[in-house]
């Protein structure tokens, strides 16, 4: 009987404990030590407004710092299932790719809507440096910092993350009667809004792209008024690029809806090149399945600013528009290469291929899971691609 009672009074206690609220439980271990008024705010993470510490952190011992027990993104997923499966499709932001939820979120509380570590422009800042703050004439959700207006913030199916295709998004907000009466005797109803517009902002009125097309600052007619628009309209003026893009590998114009405006603007652009954004941006447009390909690797080569740093964009005789066949694009940087180390060049043929060897015959700078960029291993397993013991 006595050992019964002794049972049940465990039982009790057991139950007292336990029916304690995790608030409590936090007040009296957590909160000795940690102060209270930095885990309240506006917004408070749903934990720990329950007092839940223990929902990402250790009490005891972690493998990570700040005792979480787990690392990056990993540990905020064991809540947020949905955004890990939708967080993988489309186009991704960067740091949502690498799994960085802390450069944009607070952890614990936040003054801001959604955890935000400070204002929503003040973080997209915090990493777009080369945006200007305001322009001359600045789009009015751009001057509000209202980046959500147009972008998402996580990922989208859309180029630079948009809500939507360019025209449809601003068509939300500028009626077809108001643009029509703003482009009076356009031949047809006016589309491509982002040819002649920059949608931040402008040293011009209506946000019009600083730089002008050249023909376009004339007169409409130097290349309208001459029947068909095609890539020969555009090489009467710039005759140094037809060697280019008629070469053996080339943006084949006007093909499969390539032509020299899926990258310029006929109109107006933000630099004398006219592209229509940027060079990676534009060249993502239509690769985006080989950059997927190669931004988890595990190894990747370092940042470069446009993808012409290493291809010729319009046109080359070499395979992937590469500048030399790529050993000319590597040696810029890595000078030595072919002066000690394994021979390239064209008195070096692959005997896989017959075609010479060039660094891109054992290397891929655009990402591989093997030190320094290599296709496979190379301890071995590189090596017997071509030598082979018979």
């Amino acid at each position: 009987m006595m050992s019964k009672l002794m049972w049940l009074s465990l039982l009790l206690i057991v139950v007292l404990c336990v029916g304690q609220t995790a608030t409590g439980f936090a007040e009296i271990t957590c909160f000795q030590c940690h102060k209270k008024a930095d885990f309240q705010g506006k917004a408070v993470h749903e934990p720990v407004g329950k007092g839940r510490c223990s929902a990402c952190h250790s009490p005891h011992v972690a493998r990570f710092k700040g005792l979480i027990q787990k690392s990056g993104a990993g540990l905020c997923y064991g809540c947020h299932k949905d955004q890990a499966t939708t967080f993988k499709q489309g186009i991704v932001h960067q740091p949502v790719r690498q799994g960085q939820c802390l450069s944009c979120h607070d952890a614990h509380a936040s003054g801001a809507k959604g955890l935000l570590k400070k204002r929503l422009s003040e973080s997209c800042f915090s990493c777009h440096k080369t945006l200007p703050s305001k322009f001359k004439h600045t789009h009015s959700p751009y001057a509000k910092g209202a980046c959500l207006a147009c972008h998402w913030p996580h990922q989208s199916v859309n180029p630079q993350l948009l809500k939507s295709k360019p025209d449809k998004l601003c068509l939300s907000c500028h009626k077809r009667d108001t643009v029509r009466q703003a482009h009076p005797n356009f031949p047809k109803e006016a589309r491509d809004c982002l040819s002649c517009h920059n949608p931040h902002g402008s040293s011009r009125q209506a946000l019009v792209r600083d730089v002008l097309h050249k023909p376009y600052k004339q007169s409409c007619a130097e290349c309208h008024g001459r029947g068909r628009m095609s890539a020969e309209t555009c090489l009467r003026c710039h005759e140094e690029i037809r060697e280019e893009v008629l070469a053996l590998h080339s943006h084949l114009l006007d093909q499969e809806g390539c032509s020299c405006t899926t990258c310029h603007s006929p109109h107006a652009g933000d630099t004398g090149s006219l592209l229509k954004g940027k060079q990676k941006q534009i060249c993502r447009s239509c690769h985006e399945d080989t950059f997927n390909r190669y931004q988890g690797r595990l190894h990747i080569h370092q940042e470069v600013s446009d993808c012409k740093e290493c291809h010729d964009v319009h046109g080359s005789n070499y395979l992937a528009m590469l500048k030399g066949g790529g050993n000319n694009s590597c040696i810029r940087c890595h000078e030595t290469q072919g002066k000690f180390t394994h021979p390239v060049g064209e008195k070096v043929l692959d005997p896989r291929t017959g075609q010479i060897v060039t660094c891109a015959s054992c290397h891929n700078p655009m990402g591989t899971d093997f030190k320094n960029n290599l296709k496979l291993s190379g301890e071995k397993d590189l090596c017997i691609q071509c030598h082979r013991a018979y």
